[in-house]
């Protein structure tokens, strides 16, 4: 159970943030920057914060429902999350970066953190948790699984992005949030 709790979140990250728009914005800063290295750092640092914080909320919610009710909670977050994943991902003019006189780790580093707060990633993270039962695996697990899916991004830039099916990609994702909330709702969480 400790190593799906790291496998499971990894992989629905890594297929769900190719085209979201925090890899549009690591492909931005990439553009802008020129400096892989402090922005991989800062796209590291900003999503062990955020997604410690999703699984630490994701743990307490699994802790306030219980039985049926949380599994049944859980099992509709998964099946919303499936719908979502289909619906593709833009860069809003608000989230581009600005321009930044702190450099590119720390402007990575603040932008990740807020362009995460309410994304797809973070509200898996939130019902990862909830289903893991496992803070820590759960927040290496949905970071690596960002680190799979924008250092690429970071290195590669824009021509990788252009030749990726997000179509295709996006399927994927609703099906495997799909595989998991009826998983859920068919055997008990524990």
């Amino acid at each position: 159970m400790i190593l799906e709790s790291l496998l499971v979140p990894m992989a629905v990250v890594a297929i769900v943030e190719i085209g979201d728009k925090t890899q549009l914005l690591a492909l931005l800063l990439a553009v802008r920057f020129r400096a892989p290295v402090p922005i991989i750092l800062g796209i590291l640092v900003a999503t062990l914060a955020n997604h410690a914080v999703a699984a630490v909320v994701g743990t307490l919610v699994a802790d306030w429902l219980t039985g049926d009710w949380f599994r049944w909670a859980l099992g509709a977050s998964f099946l919303l999350m499936a719908g979502w994943a289909l619906i593709p991902d833009k860069m809003d003019e608000d989230d581009a970066p600005k321009p930044s006189r702190f450099g590119p780790f720390l402007t990575t580093l603040v932008a990740f953190f807020f362009v995460e707060i309410g994304d797809k990633t973070q509200i898996a993270t939130i019902a990862l948790a909830a289903r893991y039962d496992q803070i820590l695996m759960v927040t290496l697990g949905t970071t690596l699984g960002m680190m799979l899916a924008n250092v690429p991004a970071v290195l590669i830039g824009e021509a990788a992005a252009k030749k990726v099916p997000l179509a295709w990609v996006r399927t994927g994702a609703a099906l495997l949030f799909a595989a998991l909330g009826v998983a859920t709702l068919l055997w008990p969480v524990g």
